[in-house]
């Protein structure tokens, strides 16, 4: 047969030392950033091209639209220029960094960034890397 305690009566069990290690560990948590977040750019020299005629590509000819290409979100901010940063966000280390058309977000925890990396609100405890990028006819080059 097997032995169970309830679900309060366990609780009571703990009284304050449970009370006092869950202070302890929420804490300690909430005085530090994330541990994932030191090298969390993709890896590698980014260099690669665009042809913005290409279907898969040409979302990038409207101001305010974005694709994710080899986890680098390009982002259409004006008629002429482009931004690119890492789709990795800095705060967990998540590939889910979007432009917003203004800047550019992680929805995992609400960090968000400017046009260039910089971090704008104190989610991430630093910026995410940005890549330059250069226009050519229709050839949107994207390096680093």
């Amino acid at each position: 047969m097997e032995n169970r305690i309830k679900r309060n009566d366990f609780l009571k069990s703990l009284g304050l030392k449970g009370a006092s290690l869950m202070a302890v560990y929420c804490g300690a948590s909430a005085l530090s950033s994330c541990q994932n977040e030191s090298g969390v750019s993709p890896s590698g020299t980014i260099d690669f091209t665009l042809d913005l005629t290409n279907a898969s590509y040409s979302v990038l000819n409207t101001v305010g639209k974005y694709i994710t290409i080899n986890k680098v979100v390009i982002a259409r901010i004006s008629a002429t220029s482009f931004a690119a940063v890492t789709q990795i966000c800095s705060h967990e280390g998540q590939p889910q960094v979007m432009y917003n058309g203004s800047g550019f977000l992680c929805p995992a925890h609400g960090a968000t960034f400017s046009i260039t990396g910089e971090k704008t609100n104190n989610v991430s405890s630093k910026g995410i890397t940005a890549y330059k990028t250069t226009l050519t006819n229709t050839s949107l080059r994207v390096f680093s």
